[in-house]
């Protein structure tokens, strides 16, 4: 390891042992522990298994993520994506399948991910990007309404105390994480009061034990393969994109890098873990994320590692006291995570005046999409579709011919500016005088770039039609690229020549 490497490294790791740092990673990990039992234990109802294994899913995705991930301080653990992949499986075929299927998604995202998928996110536009977050937002609220739909009438001043306490206390002091303090005052107010509010405890059992490894109980066949392969590489799939947008959302906050090829393979490599004990496997989390990057300023493996661990550690040895905390206290959290999460600026009046009509249709779209189909996934790719389309649109206007005549009249010099490719191409067939034009042509593309098949495609149309009238085509200006493709391709694209 060279030198300045091998320093940088260890001025990294000295810098978690500092007192600050040390104390904003323990209690952001013990706060996103605390916010991942009720979640975990939703999730793993959609996914229709034992609350004790979305609860062990958490646990060894965040402890193997925070070694083997790209994204420091991002959290990991059982998600309500990967549970509504993989819950039919589990329900037509049972718990074992589901297990087999988690196991080979982690494959899947390892070879995805050493293939270079993830560098695919770089084409993803910042109003995708956009929309992605707000979506997020949106979601994690919707999933907080049934909290506060038919329940005691105690919950509502208990989450307006929450989300007090969460907006004044850091103008008191930022010793210890506000969403932290919250959840310890309310929990105690409700027990010393006897409050009978819903509690972490009526969301299931905590587990008592730690996990034990092991392998699925299914035939190894190949029928079996082919059963769950679909069910694994869907998983993969939005396990890999909503764990790769969050990463690319903290790189934004932290204003720092880090490795999305690495990140997808630790993304496998942790569900593989997943997989061998026991659990529903998982992927990135945009709410606990939140908590432990925004809200609690966490930055470094350590949280995200401790978050892990704390989790177990709470539902083992603390489990009856974790059953009491009141479910207001951590919906008012996630509520306060949903609000710094939305990007307010992409929606105010201002903003909209001054963005591009297509950019807002980019992130509507992508808007509705998510929080119609609950699907991360479905949402980016719609989104990044529509700006695609958009931007082809758009830079298809850019094209342009323009015509010179000789002076003696036996020549035309046709001057074609901007970029050939699909969209601009398709018009460019119409823009010639066949029939008025003299004996020679001379097509100038010294303005031009050719980009794909289509147009070399539009330019062999054109060479026909003039060579149909007995008429000669001479096509000049032809950059390196532009001349290269041309020069492969022309008089191939057609089955008549």
């Amino acid at each position: 390891m060279p030198v300045p490497s091998f320093v940088a490294s260890l001025s990294a790791r000295s810098a978690w042992l500092s007192p600050k740092v040390l104390r904003t990673e323990v209690l952001g990990g013990l706060v996103v522990a605390l916010a991942l039992i009720p979640e975990a234990i939703s999730f793993s109802v959609i996914a229709g298994v034992d609350p004790a294994i979305g609860l062990f899913s958490s646990f060894t995705m965040a402890v193997v993520i925070s070694v083997v991930g790209g994204r420091p301080a991002m959290i990991s653990a059982a998600t309500g994506a990967v549970a509504l992949v993989i819950a039919p499986l589990n329900r037509e075929h049972g718990l074992g399948y589901l297990i087999a299927a988690v196991i080979l998604g982690g494959v899947f995202q390892i070879v995805l991910g050493a293939l270079g998928v993830a560098k695919l996110v770089r084409f993803v536009p910042r109003s995708v990007m956009v929309g992605f977050v707000n979506s997020l937002a949106i979601l994690v609220f919707m999933a907080q309404v049934p909290e506060m739909r038919d329940v005691p009438w105690a919950v509502y001043p208990l989450l307006a105390g929450g989300l007090g306490l969460m907006v004044f206390f850091p103008k008191v002091t930022k010793a210890a994480p506000a969403p932290l303090v919250s959840i310890v005052i309310l929990t105690v107010v409700t027990v010393a009061a006897g409050i009978a509010v819903p509690t972490v405890g009526d969301k299931g059992a905590l587990p008592s034990a730690l996990p034990v490894p092991g392998l699925p109980d299914v035939p190894f066949t190949l029928d079996t393969l082919t059963l769950i392969a679909p069910y694994a590489l869907a998983m993969a799939v939005v396990g890999l994109m909503e764990s790769l947008m969050t990463a690319k959302l903290v790189d934004e906050i932290t204003d720092t890098r880090s490795s999305k090829t690495r990140e997808s393979v630790g993304q496998g490599v942790a569900n593989i873990v997943t997989g061998f004990f026991g659990g529903m496997g998982g992927c990135a989390m945009i709410g606990q994320t939140m908590i432990n990057v925004k809200v609690s300023g966490a930055r470094t493996r350590l949280s995200t590692f401790l978050a892990g661990v704390f989790l177990m550690v709470l539902c083992i040895a603390f489990g009856p006291m974790v059953s009491e905390i009141p479910m207001a206290a951590l919906v008012a959290v996630m509520v306060m995570v949903c609000f710094a999460t939305f990007d307010w600026h992409s929606i105010a009046p201002r903003t909209l005046k001054r963005m591009p009509a297509g950019e807002i249709t980019v992130m509507v779209i992508t808007v509705v999409c998510v929080v119609a189909t609950h699907n991360l996934a479905v949402g980016v790719v719609a989104g990044s579709v529509t700006a695609m389309v958009v931007f082809a649109k758009r830079v298809a206007h850019l094209a342009d011919v323009t015509s010179v005549s000789d002076p003696e009249g036996g020549m035309v010099v046709y001057s074609v500016t901007g970029e050939l490719f699909f969209a601009s191409s398709n018009d460019l067939v119409g823009r010639f005088d066949y029939a008025g034009d003299p004996g020679k042509v001379v097509i100038d593309l010294s303005g031009a770039h050719i980009w794909d098949a289509s147009s070399v495609a539009a330019l062999d149309a054109v060479e026909e039609r003039y060579r149909r009238r007995g008429k000669s085509v001479e096509i000049t200006g032809l950059n390196e690229h532009s001349a290269l493709l041309h020069g492969t391709l022309s008089g191939e694209l057609s089955a008549g020549r």
